[in-house]
């Protein structure tokens, strides 16, 4: 027994020895990857019966049930101040609301390999953004190429060369700007929430609950019920809000705090290619050359966006950062998935 250890079995050691993990990191981390990858086939099996908006409604009900009990268990007090409410609001919006219903409406017309793909753009976006919205993130040359390698990935991913031929141009706009949605959410929350004192379990319930509120007041004012539902259509939208946004942001948050959030935002970088692979051999979808060697071409960008100058690491910053750009309690609320 090492001295650590014969310390801690001391009946005298008053400070209780660190709860142990039953299931290790990586395999959580590899549960994520698979109920975000699988969250694009989800959306694409809700709307063979419901319409998007629903879906979008649903996910984010079944979400904030999830999300409720945990707190609950956990007895964790809401976010105070309205300011803070004010801010968790727009991050609903931007983080939740927004995104979550393009990518359902996009998925009425593209298929849901091409939805998981545009996802993966979200870093690409971040990075063009901070050039202007964020002063102290200054890009590098290796960033400013992993920009351009990334968007040379999502032409070839679209079939640029062919002139976009075949390509539903609205569907696949909407996904692209539901990633921009995530990029403009994360940046926001950086800006107005960093150092918030709530837990970021907390500010992630709320955040869901707000964008669940957000959708109920739209949901009724552009969709009527369906006259019929199907089972499988129904369990998808149940899934996709009990584990896609539920259970995943709760999943998320156990490996940020374990691993940090630097590394439990790789998990972005698996979700194409789980939802790439989902959608061929689940829903039957076509894949053409052009869209696997895009979407390796767009991670292998958003790879290098994410690196920092070792001198970026000393600047001191309020909190903990997701791929260094998201703060503590962005690393917990904004979904990096659909």
């Amino acid at each position: 027994m090492t001295a650590a250890a014969r310390s801690r079995a001391l009946p005298t050691d008053s400070s209780p020895a660190p709860a142990r993990r039953s299931v290790d990191w990586r395999i959580r981390f590899g549960v994520l990857a698979l109920i975000w990858g699988f969250s694009f086939v989800f959306i694409k099996v809700g709307n063979e019966s419901f319409a998007p908006f629903q879906v979008t409604f649903g996910r984010l009900l079944f979400g904030t049930v999830v999300l409720a009990v945990a707190m609950a268990v956990k007895r964790e007090r809401l976010p105070r101040g309205l300011r803070t409410w004010g801010h968790l609001a727009v991050a609903a919006f931007l983080l939740n609301a927004l995104p979550f219903s393009l990518f359902a409406y996009s998925e009425l017309t593209i298929p849901s390999t091409l939805a998981g793909i545009c996802n993966a753009t979200t870093p690409l976006w971040g990075m063009l953004l901070s050039l202007v919205a964020l002063s102290e993130d200054r890009p590098t040359r290796l960033r400013a190429a992993g920009l351009g390698i990334g968007f040379v990935g999502v032409l070839t991913v679209l079939g640029a060369w062919q002139g976009f031929n075949g390509l539903d141009v609205t569907g696949t706009a909407m996904a692209l700007l539901a990633s921009f949605s995530y990029a403009v959410g994360w940046i926001y929350v950086r800006r107005t929430l960093a150092g918030n004192p709530a837990s970021n379990l907390s500010l992630a319930g709320s955040q869901v609950g707000l964008a669940t509120l957000q959708l109920a007041v739209v949901t009724p004012l552009f969709t009527t019920m369906p006259s019929s539902v199907e089972l499988l259509p129904l369990l998808s939208v149940l899934a996709l809000g009990a584990l896609g946004t539920g259970y995943a942001m709760l999943l998320q948050y156990g490996v940020v705090a374990e691993v940090g959030p630097t590394t439990a935002a790789m998990v972005t970088y698996f979700i194409p290619v789980i939802a790439t692979t989902a959608g061929v051999a689940l829903l039957d979808e076509s894949l053409t050359w052009n869209t696997p060697v895009g979407a390796v071409i767009v991670l292998a960008g958003a790879a290098l966006t994410q690196t920092r100058a070792p001198s970026a690491r000393t600047k001191k910053e309020p909190v903990a950062k997701g791929p260094e750009t998201k703060t503590r309690q962005e690393s917990a609320t904004a979904d990096a998935g659909a």
